[in-house]
Formats: C-alpha cells, structure tokens, sequence
C-alpha cells in the first residue's frame, strides 16, 4: 500500500512538525531560551563557534591571518554545543540574534564589534588586517563573487543534500534526487571555473577559497556526509587538486581542528585560547 500523499494544512502548527536529527534545536520563533552570558578570554577576538563547514571557515581564516605575522588576529575560541542549545543563550543571542555559529566579538575596538554570517565575518576579518583579499579591484570583485556564490549555494547542500542524504528520519527519494543533481551541478560550477585557474579568485589564496573549501572541499576529500562515492567527486579533478592543496596548508590544518568535540582524539581541540593549544 502507498503511502497517501501530504496534504499541507491551511495554518502550520509546531506540534505536526517531524522530529528528525536536528529536532531538539529546530524551533519557529527567534530570541533566548534561557540566561547565561558568554565567556571572555584574554585575547583581542572572542570566537563562539563549533567545528561545522561554517565554523572551520572562521578558525582557517584565522590561523591563516596569525601566520602571516598579524598578532592582533589572536583569539579566544569557544565552544557552542549546538545540540544541547547554546546558542540559545541569552549571551549569544547578543552577539548573534540569529543563533547560528559562528559568531564573532571584537573586543580590540571600543566599543566591541559584533560580527555575526561566516562571510560576513570573513569579510570583516579581511579588510581588518588587509589580508586575504586580492589588492586589484577586478581578483577582489571575484574573490567575493565566489564567497557569495557559496553563502547562496551551500545551503542546498547542506540543508538540502545533508539532510535528505544523512539526517532525516526517512530517505524520500525524491528529495534525495532533487538535491544531489544541484549538488552536483555547484561541483561542475566549481570545476569548471578552476580548470581556469589556481584559486576562485584567480592566482593567489583567498577568504572565497576558504568559504568554498570548507564545504566542497572537505565533501570532495571525503569528510563531509560520507557521500564522495555517492556523488562521484572523482568526476571533478579540478576540484580534487584544490581540495587537496588546500588541505595540505598548515593553517588549514589547524583551523580544522579548533572546536572540534569528534573524530580522531588528536584532532579534536575543543576550545582554543593560544597557539600552545594546538600542540
């Protein structure tokens, strides 16, 4: 027997919502849940993350702006246990009224600057230590082309082909077809453009590289969703040989390992307060 089809009701009520992975942390309404304040460390920018594809963006960037020598890119980074709803804190709400890792405060500025949106937080990053960026207006307009290309992508691949693919309570085949082909039209999007080129932007490393690396990058190499058998990465060597350079930096390396609470013990480091933590 078929299952009926859905019939969506004239009014949405919460309580006929589906459960699913993310069921204790999904609500339809904003604001706190409950008061606790962040914690303050010693260093200039407070990070508040968690090792997502979202969050790592954040902590290469940051490692990647410490190895260039700019000391003023120390940071303090926080753990956000996203599934036992701390960013529903009352404090975090403040610092992102959108409760979405990662969130960053910046305390060297009086008074301090809130920066919350990976790219956005890339971009603030950037253009405060001048570094990341192309310096002609034609590499730096498409270095942020491609960073906005993956803030509007990437949700269909991960609230789209994560979820269908991974997390949901039950495989809908449909569901699974729709986002896996868009998925792999944003790989051959990528592919092409770097057949063209060494980075997104043109010759030189930059914040669109490590927004797009971290998730289709990591899908690529293996560590996003179990899923590169599935999509058939192989069929974008292009996208493979970045992947890959980029994965084999040094700051790279590290950045992926900050707030990271699974894997492997020697990659997790689940706060980050120095360089010393990532010994």
């Amino acid at each position: 027997m078929s299952t009926p089809a859905y019939q969506p009701p004239k009014v949405w009520r919460n309580e006929a919502a589906s459960g699913g992975h993310f069921a204790s942390i999904n609500r339809p309404v904003a604001g706190p849940t409950h008061d606790k304040d962040l914690p303050v460390g010693e260093q200039p920018l407070q990070l508040y993350s968690l090792a997502t594809p979202n969050g790592v963006k954040v902590t290469i960037a940051l490692e990647e702006l410490l190895e260039l020598g700019h000391a003023g890119a120390e940071y303090d980074a926080w753990l956000i246990r996203i599934g036992e709803g701390d960013q529903f804190s009352s404090g975090f709400v403040q610092v992102n009224p959108n409760s979405k890792i990662p969130a960053l405060l910046d305390r060297s500025v009086e008074p301090p600057v809130r920066v919350f949106e990976s790219g956005s937080i890339l971009l603030y990053l950037a253009e405060k230590f001048d570094a990341l960026l192309p310096q002609t207006a034609a590499e730096r307009t498409e270095a942020l082309n491609w960073l906005f290309w993956q803030m509007g992508a990437a949700p269909y691949l991960g609230g789209g082909f994560g979820h269908f693919y991974v997390y949901a309570p039950e495989k809908i085949e449909y569901a699974i077809n729709r986002f896996t082909m868009e998925a792999k039209r944003q790989l051959d999007v990528l592919d092409r453009r770097l057949s063209e080129t060494t980075y997104l932007a043109g010759g030189h490393y930059s914040i669109a590289d490590i927004a797009v690396w971290s998730w289709y990058g990591q899908l690529v190499l293996g560590n996003l969703y179990n899923a590169a058998e599935f999509l058939a990465v192989h069929e974008y060597p292009n996208v493979q040989r970045w992947a890959q350079a980029i994965a084999a930096r040094p700051a790279v390396q590290r950045g992926t390992r900050v707030n990271r609470t699974w894997g492997d013990e020697s990659s997790q480091v689940p706060e980050r307060h120095s360089a010393a933590d990532l010994d």
